[in-house]
């Protein structure tokens, strides 16, 4: 059978394969401790299941407008206003399968053969993945530890080519967890200032902030950066819904947003209509007790995390202002992150992702996004496999 050439440019996940080996070999009886999935593990707040199945019961199971309901885009545009101070109307709003498929129109609608994005590294791994597939060229800016895993402005300015269509920003970070702060976002917003070069604003993980610090949304830095920015985001991470498949995009670029609606209408058509329904609870405030509570253990595992990784001769790791991922540096205990991923997993049962999945070897993500005696246990297994 013919495989029709785009796939070619696409390359599997590297995440979900090591999720997927985890469980494959848990299921075979290995005792298997995995930290590869970037899923909270708290099950869907009460109150959001309980709106789901009302919405089952009050008959909400038909097709809906391809970009979302009128209730769900409200929900949205009430919590980007009330937490960014932010203003949309209904038409700068499309609900998707996901951000996954939200960032997938955006490639496919704005990028074609010669178009440049730039992409900081450590990535998530669909960024460039996406962009190739929709024949753009990823242009790629490494930070490490010294900048906390973010660029600079001037890191930016030496990257931009007349070819450069968008930058893609994901704050806080998958997987380092790291943070732009308002004054690092208006300084790269000063670069931008003159071009027509967009930013790509991933914001997936926004609710899960430590140690009080504030989140800034690009889009609020100042008119510009509004005017350039198409924020992405969703309900995955934050209110624990991986499974529901709910994210958006807010842009005040009215064709982009009718574009979108054209190109998702002939593709999925509307968002699972009951998952709509419950997305409104969940933006609404009615889970930001559910919401505080597994930020708070969150912190707790995060500072558990780092303190015993950091007291591993060999391994060091910045500590993160967001997110639920650590992104250790073995650099000074192995030389080859894949090798060293590959051997922790066939040793000592312990499943993490090598730091060249996001495009920056000599590093490892390591996910606290489950219980503190397996993130004790693992961290125990991966300090007798270094000092061996």
């Amino acid at each position: 059978m013919k495989i029709a050439k785009r796939m070619e440019n696409l390359s599997p996940s590297v995440t979900m394969a090591i999720t997927a080996l985890g469980r494959e070999l848990k299921a075979q009886g290995r005792d298997i401790l995995s930290f590869s999935a970037g899923e909270p593990d708290f099950d869907t707040p009460q109150v959001i299941k309980d709106a789901a199945k009302k919405a089952i019961d009050d008959g909400h199971t038909k097709y809906t407008a391809v970009e979302g309901t009128i209730a769900t885009k409200q929900a949205i545009i009430n919590k980007l206003k009330k937490d960014h101070g932010l203003d949309y109307e209904l038409g700068d709003i499309v609900v998707s399968n996901g951000a996954k498929h939200s960032l997938f129109n955006l490639c496919q609608l704005l990028i074609e053969e010669g178009d440049e994005v730039i992409i900081p590294a450590p990535y998530w791994v669909t960024y460039p993945e996406q962009v190739k597939f929709s024949d753009g060229t990823p242009v790629i800016i490494e930070t490490d530890d010294s900048t906390e895993f973010k660029i600079t402005a001037e890191q930016l300015k030496a990257a931009i080519t007349p070819n450069t269509r968008a930058l893609i920003l994901n704050t806080p970070s998958n997987p380092t967890g790291s943070v732009y702060t308002k004054e690092e976002l208006i300084a790269i917003g000063k670069v931008l200032e003159g071009t027509d070069i967009l930013v790509w604003s991933d914001e997936m993980y926004e609710k899960i902030m430590y140690e009080g610090k504030e989140f800034t949304s690009a889009a609020s830095v100042s008119e510009d950066m509004y005017q350039r920015t198409i924020t992405i985001n969703g309900i995955s991470k934050a209110v624990a819904m991986t499974g529901w498949r709910y994210g958006y995009i807010a842009s005040p670029k009215k064709d982009l947003v009718k574009a979108m609606i054209k190109l998702q209408g002939q593709v999925t058509s509307n968002v699972n209509s009951i998952t709509l329904q419950a997305a409104v609870t969940a933006l609404d405030g009615s889970a930001d007790a559910d919401i505080e509570m597994m930020r708070v253990e969150f912190e707790k595992r995060r500072d558990v995390a780092i303190e015993q990784f950091n007291a591993i001769k060999g391994l060091s790791c910045v500590k993160p202002d967001g997110a639920f991922y650590l992104f250790v540096n073995i650099k000074e205990a192995y030389d080859d992150s894949l090798k060293f991923a590959s051997d922790l997993l066939e040793e000592k049962g312990v499943a993490i992702v090598p730091g060249d999945a996001f495009g920056l070897p000599g590093y490892f993500r390591f996910s606290f996004a489950t219980d503190l005696a397996s993130i004790e246990e693992g961290i125990r297994r991966i300090k007798e496999f270094v000092e061996k």
